[in-house]
């Protein structure tokens, strides 16, 4: 591909997808989406029931020669070496968040964790396609040390990825970014690294002298300003709260109770729903924007036990929200689990985990329906999960259930501002500015920040 010769859209392929996440958000921002790489079989669904449908908002331009079903990294590599190489050269973008479980301070943070491996797996499929740009998205965990046997920090993932990718031709740099600053209503640090294949970063400066480094910090000037406008459209100029994301999803009081019978895929006798009448702020008119009542999915209301929900309720008066329960309090409440916080009405969620009980309802003792995990993800209403709502036990191992696939999530909107960042790159006008002033970092974000400050 002639790199001069723009497309109507630039393409990309997305590793480790989970349910759509990050895809989603590249195609808001104007990507065009090739084929998905994910092994869980119930995320792969959800990813299946959003971009490969007929009548799909951002059909994928799927490949005849893989299958459309899950498939993991490892099995693709090894059986379509050959169809591999014959896209060398003609993508633009491989995206991809390798298993961030190994990483996070939310886990075990094993060393030992195979899932910490799969960074390579990732390097080895940028060196048999090439594409011009990464994305690669994980837990700020990841650019810190695991200790050896010996209590020393050894390398971290991150420092490998940078240095194995540097070996192949892509000169890689990370920022740590948080997703409340791009609209999204949750605080939700990530590690997020771009790339550039060395000889295209030569192309972005002029006559190749400026370090392939400073292309890489205007890309991260150019998302942080995307996130500035999207602040603006979602925010109304500030981070996005709990309650303007999920207020108009709430029950109601015990005197009346705004619910029906939970009619979605597996209904059961005993399930509610939210009996949905409206948006009531910016944020929730956007993401319901064309979307009637009737198809909105994954309302289902948990069936907490009597008790269970009076220790909820205990929660709500007497602890601080935004706060996770302390030691004592927990202690004091009989509660086992090592995180629970009750949201702040007002402040953007906490980050969401896998788990739908570290997380409780601002103001009514219960956790949050899918819908409402989606909503703090910013995923639009009409994005649809598929699968089970939970699992447990052993099948935590080999399911993928909806509270999963959504906590697992790249946030789309944050996503969206990546894509936006990454697409200026290629306006020459655009990445000369950011490089025209020493300040050039500052100016390009200053710029879009500017309606923030009249505001």
């Amino acid at each position: 591909m002639n790199f001069e010769r723009r497309p109507t859209q630039r393409t990309f392929i997305d590793l480790f997808s989970g349910c759509g996440g990050l895809s989603l958000g590249l195609c808001q921002a104007g990507w065009q989406g090739l084929f998905a790489i994910e092994r869980a079989t119930d995320a792969f669904e959800t990813f299946r029931a959003n971009f490969l449908r007929a009548g799909a908002r951002y059909p994928f331009q799927w490949p005849e020669w893989l299958e459309q079903r899950a498939h993991s990294i490892d099995e693709v590599l090894d059986e379509k070496p050959n169809q591999l190489s014959r896209l060398r050269g003609k993508v633009d973008l491989i995206a991809g968040g390798p298993p961030c479980q190994g990483f996070s301070f939310a886990g075990k943070r094993s060393a030992s964790d195979p899932r910490n491996k799969m960074f390579q797996r990732y390097v080895d499929f940028v060196e048999l396609v090439r594409p011009k740009f990464l994305v690669l998205e994980n837990v700020p965990g990841m650019n810190v040390a695991h200790k050896d046997g010996r209590g020393k920090s050894k390398q971290t993932y991150y420092q490998k990825l940078v240095e194995s990718l540097a070996g192949i031709g892509y000169d890689v740099s990370g920022k740590v970014l948080d997703a409340a600053d791009f609209g999204v209503p949750q605080r939700r640090a990530r590690l997020v690294a771009v790339g550039i294949r060395s000889d295209i970063a030569r192309q972005f400066t002029s006559g190749g002298q400026r370090e392939a480094s400073e292309t890489i910090q205007s890309a991260f000037a150019l998302i942080e300003a995307a996130g500035a406008r999207q602040l603006t459209l979602y925010g109304n100029g500030r981070q996005v709260s709990a309650s303007e994301a999920i207020s108009d999803l709430a029950v109601g009081t015990a005197k009346k109770r705004n619910t029906q019978e939970y009619v979605g895929e597996g209904a059961r006798h005993g399930y509610r729903q939210v009996k949905y009448e409206g948006p009531t702020s910016n944020y929730q008119s956007k993401m319901s924007d064309g979307v009637s009542p009737e198809e909105m999915d994954s309302m289902r209301l948990a069936r907490h036990r009597e008790d269970v929900e009076q220790k909820f309720a205990t929660i709500l008066k007497i602890c601080r929200p935004g706060i996770s329960l302390s030691a004592e309090m927990r202690s004091m409440l009989g509660m086992l689990k090592h995180r629970t916080v009750p949201m702040h009405r007002d402040r953007p969620a906490p980050t969401l985990t896998t788990l739908p009980d570290d997380i409780l309802h601002y103001c009514e003792p219960r956790i949050l329906t899918v819908r409402e995990y989606a909503r703090i993800q910013s995923f639009p209403d009409w994005f649809k999960f598929k699968g089970k709502y939970t699992t447990g036990g052993k099948y935590r191992r080999t399911e993928c259930p909806r509270y999963t696939q959504v906590g697992n999530a790249v946030p789309p909107l944050l996503g969206q501002a990546i894509g936006d960042g990454l697409l200026s790159c290629w306006s020459p006008d655009v990445v000369a500015e950011v490089h025209s002033k020493p300040t050039a970092i500052g100016l390009a974000k200053n710029r879009a920040l500017s309606v923030l400050v009249e505001s």
